[in-house]
């Protein structure tokens, strides 16, 4: 294997494979690294593959697609034309003089799958490929710190990579198509699914008609959803939130309520549902510590999201840095697929891996992957539209309201900062208030500090508002013999 590969695609989730296998067939060297034990990211999880059975991938939509990258991906590593690391994380990434990239490497199995002692490595590359993926965006409710509470994609993750169903009783709430997977899901593996609860109504589409259209086979999904909902008689309640969820010493119930179109705000009478499991998921946040780490431009979303600015081409503002998948805005499998191909064709023409002789043939595929990622885009925007966080959703909230959780700061806590302590942005709350100060490192309350900083002060939320919450010194927590191992490796350490 070489010193140096020309390219390091972190993430094997549907952007990194395809980056990954692209980039190989282009002639590249390849270092795929990702913190799972096997390929597929989130979006293609599937249940351990030396205990799988046949059925085990059954109701993943693109499964074609991830079978035709995943057999790709087998016969390129065989070839040695891509070292895989699954089961390592990277936690920092600097860049040389001479302009490359160094990774460092933690494992997150012990022993690590590669059969290494299960310490720190580093690998080195000429150009990146960053696929991070993303993750649930959780807004605060009162009684979500009970047990029994787990973000959607929680739910659905334990179902697909270890047949474990969380609940027996299932409330799925918050907004989004993300929904109907994750409730259908739990109903077919035996749960009993209460209710999805839905924030926004279904004709928001219709604000969009041409974003809606853009990408026709999300409609057969949307059906294929509806007719699995009617199946198992799964109740869908739309413009309702869930309002409080209520137990003594994990969730017993929760109390939802209809949210007025006009200003947001909760109205009509209160109901309550028993249930032993309260999914929620209110879309989804970017992974962007390696990004951010290295210098990258973001801006904000439709959906609120901060997100990396990229080109036609999928290069971000770093030099030699592309970004795929949801890392640029949350919007599929088929969007990122496309993303990661087109990163990887366009750094293969950046380093003159493209013959001449097939120059125009090179074109074609750009000029395809540009026309997919458009369509890919305006759908997403589409969807966006139609399922906004709500915009008085901060005002549901109580002073007791625990908004980050590993620091048990409080609703109260935010207000009483702004009010008495003159904190006017998210970074000022985090310093006199600590959201984001805990283990997950405001991954978890990050975006809903940044929206209450700006709702107290009376203005829109910005880029600016998600940052600091989004940067990280390091990426995933490490030893401390990691970081010494850091002075080892310098010059004259």
């Amino acid at each position: 294997m070489p010193d140096t590969y020309d390219v390091a695609v972190v993430g094997a989730g549907p952007a990194g494979l395809a980056a990954a296998v692209e980039s190989a067939a282009a002639g590249l060297g390849v270092v795929l690294i990702d913190a799972a034990g096997q390929p597929g990211g989130q979006y293609w999880r599937h249940y351990d593959e030396n205990h799988a059975r046949p059925d085990d991938r059954r109701g993943h939509h693109g499964l074609r697609t991830f079978t035709r990258l995943r057999e790709r991906l087998d016969v390129l590593i065989g070839a040695g034309r891509i070292r895989y690391l699954p089961g390592h994380q990277v936690w920092l990434i600097t860049r040389g003089e001479g302009g490359e990239f160094t990774l460092r490497l933690t494992p997150t199995t012990s022993p690590a799958t590669d059969g290494t002692d299960g310490l720190s490595r580093a690998e080195t590359a000429r150009a990146l490929i960053l696929c991070p993926g993303g993750y649930d965006r959780q807004l605060p409710v009162p009684g979500w710190d009970l047990p029994g509470v787990m973000a959607a994609g929680g739910a659905q993750a334990l179902l697909k990579g270890h047949r474990t169903l969380a609940g027996r009783r299932a409330v799925v709430a918050g907004t989004g198509p993300f929904l109907l997977p994750v409730a259908t899901g739990l109903a077919r593996a035996g749960a009993g699914v209460a209710a999805v609860v839905e924030a926004n109504g279904t004709l928001g589409w219709l604000r969009d008609p041409v974003g809606t259209m853009s990408v026709p086979g999300k409609g057969v999904e949307a059906l294929q959803y509806a007719a699995l909902m009617a199946r198992h008689r799964v109740p869908y309640r739309r413009g309702t939130v869930i309002r409080e969820i209520l137990g003594e010493g994990r969730v017993e119930a929760v109390r939802i309520a209809r949210v007025d179109r006009a200003d947001g705000r909760l109205a009509g009478p209160e109901e309550e549902i028993a249930a032993d499991l309260v999914a929620l998921g209110w879309g989804f946040t970017p992974s962007l510590e390696l990004p951010l780490m290295l210098g990258a431009q973001t801006r904000r979303d439709v959906d609120g999201s901060l997100v990396v600015v990229v080109d036609d081409l999928q290069r971000s503002t770093v030099g030699g840095v592309y970004v795929a998948g949801e890392a640029t805005g949350v919007g599929g499998a088929a969007l990122a697929v496309a993303e990661g191909r087109l990163s990887a064709v366009a750094l293969a023409v950046a380093l003159r891996r493209a013959p001449e002789s097939s120059r125009e043939a090179v074109t074609a595929v750009i000029r395809r992957l540009r026309g997919e990622i458009r369509r890919g885009r305006r759908f997403a925007a589409a969807m966006h539209r139609a399922y906004p966080v709500p915009v008085a959703w901060t005002r549901w909230l109580t002073g007791s309201t625990l908004v980050c959780r590993c620091e048990e700061v409080s609703y109260g806590d935010l207000v009483r900062a702004c009010r008495d302590l003159g904190a006017q942005d998210a970074r000022t709350l985090k310093m006199l208030a600590r959201p984001g100060m805990g283990w997950c490192q405001g991954r978890v309350c990050g975006f809903a500090t940044a929206e209450i900083a700006a709702c107290l002060n009376r203005r829109e939320t910005t880029a600016e508002d998600l940052r600091p919450l989004s940067t990280r010194s390091l990426a995933v927590p490490v030893t401390l013999g990691e970081l010494a191992a850091l002075a080892d490796d310098a010059p004259g350490g």
